[in-house]
């Protein structure tokens, strides 16, 4: 019998992964701790925007994002925050304000790789002063400018772009897609917690390869430690892409479009690469390498972070809360017969809510003839500003039956927000918020489970797997009382966010989000 010789299989190697846009945020997670969990998916960077602890801190924020970035042996490109707050004026309440001059600033810095997404297209397209200087800033300095306009097509696609915005990450239609690439601007596709838009926009792959880019913007905890980018990549592979194309998008675009040299197996790059088992869309990572140092081996237990140990950082929870408890009095909602009321009509896996106008029969909380059973109350409560008062409005589609959920993590501003069956759990869990001095909580009839943030109010200095575990653990009780959302607090945190159509609640008001007006 002729002698036979069982090989392994030799490994693939390929350029890391790189998230286009993201807010490291939304992981829960400071950066450095997040770098851990990404690295194990082939990510070896991130084109972060920290507009989420900017809106709580200001500069001050984007300062302690960088300090835990470089604690970790990972690529960060931080942008400036374009818009803290999204809105401001009398629209809503942030903890900080980042203005023209500290844009500027910003900007001058090399840490600071881009000006992030310009959410206010309405100033854009209306040559508003102060967003435009923003823009001019960034250009003086040689750095692109991140976009957000939601279904923005046509002329005002083209002049949005004019302006210099080189990116969005907002298009959840082909036709969005189209009009982006032809007015110039590269099209991230979005596969988030709460927003998926890859099965709509992933044409755009194999039409212009070179005009699109991947992202997973807010990444809950309990998602990243299953995958990052790299399930992108076999989506893309198991639906027939190119891998060329496949690997331009989430590989080369990023770091051409960003300016930055991480690592493209070229002569005189950095030693920065992944190797994966096979090139079919069951691919394992099985090592990610950065700067010549590896930091994640699929057969070994590795770490991303450095050994450099900063104890004034690891002891230091920079936070700004102010807000004390509530009573059921100061979410009263007074409805009676003959009333039109404004109900936001959320959606599982989207960000956009439908606006529903409605003359009631009676209270649609408990006794209307109009099929209200799944409405409602949310409540929005400044925790910036001690003696405020919360906005109470309307919500459908949470389907809490008995119960309430609660966080202060509510884009941008990050006040506290709430929705429950009864005033009384909703008490419950807003005080709970205010206890820990920010956090994530959840009522039911016989418990209250919560994960304390005590870093800003998004952020807790837990390992990310332990981060990943408590929120399956919370979120599988949020289950209990009813919703069956896939993310219900990323949701929950967009009902709050008045640049995504069609209606939303701040701290001050309900808002027509389409006409940038206040119902109330």
């Amino acid at each position: 019998m002729p002698a036979t010789c069982e090989c392994e299989s030799m490994p693939y190697i390929m350029p890391g992964f790189i998230d286009s846009h993201i807010h490291i945020e939304s992981s829960m997670m400071v950066p450095h701790k997040f770098a851990h969990i990404a690295v194990s998916h082939g990510t070896i960077g991130v084109i972060a925007d920290p507009h989420e602890i900017g809106n709580v801190l200001g500069k001050e924020g984007v300062d302690y994002m960088i300090r835990s970035g470089r604690k970790a042996c990972f690529n960060f490109c931080f942008g400036a925050p374009s818009c803290v707050p999204a809105v401001g004026g009398d629209m809503e309440t942030s903890g900080c304000v980042i203005d023209v001059k500290d844009t500027e600033a910003l900007m001058a810095r090399e840490e600071i790789g881009f000006l992030a997404e310009m959410m206010n297209f309405h100033g854009v397209l209306a040559g508003n002063k102060e967003v435009m200087t923003k823009i001019k800033a960034a250009q003086q300095h040689g750095k692109p400018v991140d976009g957000h306009a939601p279904g923005l097509t046509g002329q005002e696609r083209y002049k949005y772009a004019a302006a210099g915005i080189t990116t969005d990450h907002e298009c959840s239609t082909l036709e969005e897609g189209h009009s982006c690439i032809n007015a110039g601007m590269k099209v991230i596709i979005r596969e988030s917690s709460a927003a998926t838009d890859y099965q709509l926009l992933s044409p755009l792959i194999a039409e212009n390869p070179n005009m699109v880019m991947f992202c997973t913007d807010d990444c809950h905890p309990d998602d990243l430690v299953h995958g990052h980018i790299n399930l992108i990549v076999k989506r893309a592979l198991a639906d027939g892409y190119e891998l060329w194309d496949v690997l331009q998008a989430a590989c080369v675009n990023p770091q051409k479009h960003y300016h930055q040299n991480w690592g493209l197996l070229q002569a005189g790059d950095p030693a920065t690469f992944i190797t994966v088992d096979n090139i079919t869309p069951h691919f394992r990572v099985e090592n990610t390498v950065i700067r010549g140092e590896e930091v994640f081996n699929y057969n070994a237990v590795l770490h991303s972070s450095h050994s450099v140990h900063d104890d004034k950082m690891e002891d230091h929870f920079p936070n700004n809360f102010a807000a004390s408890p509530i009573t059921k009095d100061d979410i009263a909602m007074d409805i009676k017969s003959g009333d039109t009321v404004h109900v936001i009509h959320a959606s599982d896996g989207s960000l956009l809510t439908a606006h529903d106008v409605v003359k009631v029969t009676g209270n649609p909380l408990f006794d209307s003839q109009y099929p209200w059973t799944e409405v409602q109350k949310i409540i929005v409560y400044n925790r910036y500003v001690a003696g405020a008062r919360p906005v109470v409005g309307l919500v459908r589609g949470f389907n809490i039956k008995e119960g309430a959920i609660a966080a202060s993590v509510a884009h941008d501003c990050h006040n506290i927000v709430a929705i429950g069956s009864s005033d009384e759990y909703m008490v419950r869990a807003v005080n709970r918020i205010v206890e820990m001095r920010g956090g994530q909580v959840v009522v039911t009839p016989e418990e209250i489970m919560d994960i304390p943030l005590p870093i800003a109010g998004l952020m807790a200095p837990m390992d990310g797997h332990e981060i990943a575990f408590r929120t399956l653990c919370i979120q599988e009780k949020v289950k209990e009382i009813g919703c069956q959302m896939k993310s219900p607090f990323i949701t929950m945190a967009f009902m709050c966010l008045p640049v995504i159509p069609d209606i939303k609640i701040t701290d001050r008001h309900l808002i027509d989000t389409k006409t940038f007006s206040t119902i109330y």
